[in-house]
């Protein structure tokens, strides 16, 4: 398996990866001054951010030359637990890398609005409303995070199915993954649970598919049915998949990063709901099956009434701590991690899906064609709609459901409870 230090996606999910860099105590040497900005993420480790990091550097430093820049790349797996101690504190860095969603909604109280600030970039970038709250936008978005299915166009061609016109109804999807693994042993999907991560990528990721329209615009504005019938299905089908072997064998003990991509990479399985940016994505999977035989597809139809469309928010970005002794400075640093350049350096390097919709991206590949041209038609994930608490309750019970030892009326009674205690 490819050995690289990985970091999360996109959205408000939490994955427990191992970032680069030592962890530093807020109140330590980590904090910024007037002629120092301090900056916490889990990226500035990661080689294939180099040039990105370097460049947005580069950036600030032809407006303040006399301001130096410290990044602390800390790891992701102690990163909001390090962030919290810091937000109690009141002390630590200027400047904080945030997943879109929930992570970054839970702190709003520590962060500075930046919508004067970022005021000029809002037509540039995409991605803002997981960064926002209450009409105030307080982190600008790096990447763009979606939850697309990549599937094996080598699988399909094995197993005599058409590699270019993958099922669009979940009936005949199920067919098509029978006929799969008749052919070739390949389960239908890769899944690595063992976090409990895998339920956020599949109710996103198939959930456009199965919701109504207007169920799934409730959802995202905070009005959910957890006892509808459609949400019942996504739930359903992902226990189903479990018992009848849809999935690889110890889902439940599979790591998601990096263990189920390397399933999928594998020829294994035929189809994994991946990311969008930089990590468990279409250049990684590229440089294992080949850019030609990365195929990428929107969430099969269940109901008739659904509308499948690219679940996709801002994934990763970064925003200014109300304790900062120089707001506008540091949101100038803010502004130079989101320039053009900085950006375009990320999308060249690491693959990243950029939030920067000027950046051109017709060469990378028939997988990022359709990703980038379902963008105007794509709706927010369902699951970075979720609080940080409700996702963490989900990812354990979506490990009982798999095992069978709790019922799908059970986990979302449980859920709906959780949802509206929060």
């Amino acid at each position: 398996m490819k050995q690289r230090a990985l970091s999360a996606i996109a959205v408000a999910t939490t994955l427990v990866l191992a970032g680069c860099g030592s962890a530093a105590d807020p109140g330590s040497e980590s904090e910024g001054s007037a002629d120092k900005l301090v900056v916490w993420d889990w990226k500035s480790g990661d080689e294939a951010a180099a040039s990105y990091i370097e460049q947005a550097k580069d950036d600030f430093a032809e407006k303040h030359p006399d301001v130096e820049v410290e990044f602390v790349a800390q790891p992701f797996d102690q990163y909001y637990n390090l962030l919290g101690t810091a937000i109690q504190s009141g002390e630590g860095p200027d400047v904080m890398m945030f997943n879109g969603g929930g992570q970054i909604r839970d702190r709003v109280d520590a962060l500075v609005p930046l919508d004067d600030y970022v005021a000029d970039d809002r037509d540039r970038l995409a991605g803002w409303e997981a960064f926002g709250q209450d009409g105030h936008v307080y982190a600008a978005p790096v990447t763009l995070q979606g939850h697309p299915i990549y599937y094996d166009k080598t699988l399909y061609e094995q197993a005599g199915l058409d590699p270019e016109a993958p099922a669009t109804t979940w009936d005949e999807f199920l067919a098509d993954c029978d006929t799969i693994a008749d052919e070739t042993g390949a389960t239908c999907f890769a899944q690595g649970n063992k976090e409990g991560y895998g339920i956020q990528f599949w109710l996103s990721g198939l959930g456009s598919g199965v919701l109504t329209d207007t169920e799934y615009e409730d959802w995202i504005a905070g009005e959910r049915d957890w006892t509808s019938p459609n949400v019942k299905r996504i739930f359903e089908s992902w226990q189903e998949a479990g018992t009848s072997g849809r999935f690889n064998d110890g889902a439940n003990s599979t790591a998601m990063f990096n263990d189920m991509f390397a399933v999928f990479e594998s020829g294994e399985s035929a189809h994994v709901i991946g990311l969008m940016s930089d990590v468990g994505h279409w250049k990684d999977f590229a440089e294992f099956l080949g850019a030609e035989n990365v195929g990428v597809m929107q969430a099969p139809v269940v109901n008739p009434e659904s509308t499948p469309s690219l679940p996709y928010d801002g994934g990763i970005g970064y925003g200014v701590a109300e304790w900062t002794e120089d707001p506008a400075l540091a949101a100038d640093l803010v502004r130079s991690l989101t320039s053009t350049d900085a950006l375009t350096a990320f999308y060249d390097d690491a693959g990243a899906i950029a939030a920067d919709t000027t950046i051109d991206t017709s060469t990378a590949g028939p997988a990022v064609a359709d990703l980038v041209s379902w963008l105007p038609s794509g709706r927010p994930a369902l699951h970075v709609a979720l609080s940080s608490e409700t996702l963490e309750l989900m990812g354990r019970l979506s490990q009982q459901l798999l095992s069978g030892s709790v019922t799908v009326d059970d986990a979302l009674g449980q859920l709906a409870e959780s949802d509206q205690a929060g």
